[in-house]
């Protein structure tokens, strides 16, 4: 979201950032980037009076359950506002992913089309334009779900370049010191990897390498969670790192068995960018790398997973390689400089011809009619009934 707000900010957009979640000691600043900050509120029909004082020429939606709360209202009250949806990652698909893992049978098709499908697909219609961040899954949107490409946009993660000064700022390989995996905890395939590597690698890769370490950071870690700190076991549960790419530096080999999930993984990036290698499973890996080599090592069989990170954590040779492999992802697919002019005349373009686009996209006309409107009808019942309240 940040690098979505610093990309229009570099086009020359003004922007009004709204939220109704609470800030935190550890939200992004966007005040001192020159953006405006205003607190809405769910259900509240003062979001209208808002969008009539800003009169937006543009809208983004972060996720398709805040168009579903807002859309409607942006549709009533600027209807020529060009309305965005930055997917994140494809919600639906992620939950077919987690309902495959729970009930022990491979991922088949039915188990994407369901509720959450439904809803999130009805988002992407009801909008002129949805960011996808994985180019997996704009072929799932236009194979499975008949999406019209003209509806939707790859855009990934905007990096920038890695030069030769980067790289020579990074820690050698003497300078680090054992295993490291992070993610946020509220975000439910992290907490199942972790599970994994408490409970199936580690206990065997320690046995090989009896010595080295495995750290644990991640933003809000449950009481469960910080429970399987184990100093006897070198398991160590950190919590929340205050930055990412510091703590990742450290160590020399990132482990992420992830089993499920969607999108793309800011940890790999994360970790390309300070050199460390990874070992992960091609769920992790997905959408990340292209034709390229991948920045350490894939694979979905638990022994092979333990014997490259053993090799990766021994062979300096074999480590220095696999950061270079990370340096040209990084800087082949991620460079932000390849995508931002293109998204931006893409937009420019879509704007003078807005009406021709809804027009063609006639089935997200009829999502927006008040017969199917559920969501706008709950939230006015919700409204009224607060209003009585008070």
């Amino acid at each position: 979201m940040v690098q979505l707000v610093n990309l229009f900010l570099s086009a020359g957009y003004e922007i009004c950032f709204a939220s109704a979640a609470a800030k935190s000691e550890f939200s992004f600043n966007l005040k001192d980037i020159g953006v405006e900050e205003r607190e809405i509120r769910l259900n509240d029909d003062g979001f209208n009076i808002f969008l009539k004082e800003v009169n937006p020429g543009m809208v983004l939606f972060d996720r398709f359950m805040v168009e579903e709360q807002y859309g409607w209202r942006v549709q009533q009250e600027c209807p020529g506002a060009l309305r965005i949806l930055d997917t994140e990652d494809l919600h639906c698909l992620r939950h077919a992913r987690h309902l495959a893992i729970k009930t022990g049978s491979p991922l088949h098709t039915v188990h994407l089309f369901t509720d959450v499908a439904k809803r999130e697909i009805a988002a992407i219609l009801r909008c002129d334009l949805s960011l996808i961040i994985s180019e997996i899954e704009m072929n799932i949107l236009q194979e499975q779900f008949r999406i019209d490409p003209s509806l939707i946009y790859y855009l990934p993660f905007l990096e920038e370049e890695l030069s030769a000064k980067n790289i020579q700022s990074w820690k050698n390989f003497e300078q680090r010191e054992g295993f490291v995996f992070i993610g946020n905890f509220l975000h439910e395939p992290n907490r199942h990897t972790l599970q994994v590597l408490k409970t199936e690698i580690w206990p065997v890769l320690r046995k090989k390498l009896p010595d080295a370490t495995l750290h644990i950071y991640g933003a809000y870690p449950s009481q469960k969670i910080l429970q399987l700190h184990q100093n006897k076991e070198n398991f160590h549960v950190h919590g929340r790192a205050k930055n990412a790419g510091d703590v990742i530096s450290r160590h020399k080999v990132l482990l992420a068995p992830i089993r499920f999930g969607a999108g793309v993984k800011g940890k790999f990036i994360e970790a390309m960018q300070v050199g460390t290698p990874s070992v992960t499973t091609v769920m992790g890996a997905e959408a990340m790398r292209g034709e390229l080599d991948w920045n350490g090592v894939i694979t979905d069989d638990p022994g092979l997973f333990i014997d490259a990170a053993v090799q990766l954590y021994q062979d300096k040779g074999y480590w220095q390689s696999a950061q270079l492999n990370g340096v040209q992802i990084i800087n082949n697919r991620y460079c932000k400089q390849q995508f931002t002019r293109p998204f931006i005349e893409a937009i420019k373009i879509l704007s003078l011809d807005l009406t021709a686009h809804r027009q063609h996209n006639f089935v997200g006309q009829i999502l927006q009619h008040n017969s199917l409107n559920s969501t706008k009808y709950m939230s006015l019942w919700i409204a009224e009934k607060n209003s009585k309240g008070k």
